[in-house]
């Protein structure tokens, strides 16, 4: 598998989401895509982070990108959580970590000294031709939403 460059079109897929539905990122073109990994609904971190992105839709929204988050949770948990912090935007369930395998965020963690495989957050602003505009790797949440504002 080769890393994603800027510029380079994005992998396509489809995934079960939060509305029901099954989504396919190739479907939002035309319209730029913020495109977040995140490991886990109802976590301290992830909690902030969607609150992050509910707060500043308006503004996203404003400059034509679409918010789209991934984890692995499945779309039951992703509801929970979509309903209990009001986010504003669809959820993907990334079960098989297939997608998340893709775009390389999928790697091996160590936390309290155990070894374990989970998503890396991560955040990619896709084009509205389906190509990298940019990509975070390894998100601190604190500020990334003013660095996604500023790529924007």
């Amino acid at each position: 598998m080769t890393e994603l460059a800027i510029g380079q079109e994005v992998p396509d897929f489809t995934l079960p989401a939060s509305n029901g539905e099954e989504i396919t990122l190739s479907s939002y073109r035309g319209r730029k895509v913020i495109l977040y990994f995140y490991p886990k609904d109802m976590t301290q971190a992830c909690t902030e982070e969607a609150c992050s992105f509910r707060d500043s839709h308006h503004i996203l929204e404003a400059k034509g990108a679409v918010v789209l988050g991934i984890s692995p949770d499945p779309v039951k948990s992703h509801v929970k959580f979509k309903d209990k912090h009001e986010l504003p935007f669809i959820l993907l369930s990334d079960e098989d970590h297939k997608v998340s395998e893709l775009y390389h965020v999928w790697q091996l963690k160590k936390m309290y000294g155990r070894e374990y495989m989970g998503i890396v957050r991560s955040t990619f602003l896709i084009d509205e031709e389906g190509k990298l505009l940019n990509e975070w790797r390894k998100v601190k949440v604190k500020g990334h939403i003013e660095d996604i504002l500023s790529a924007l």
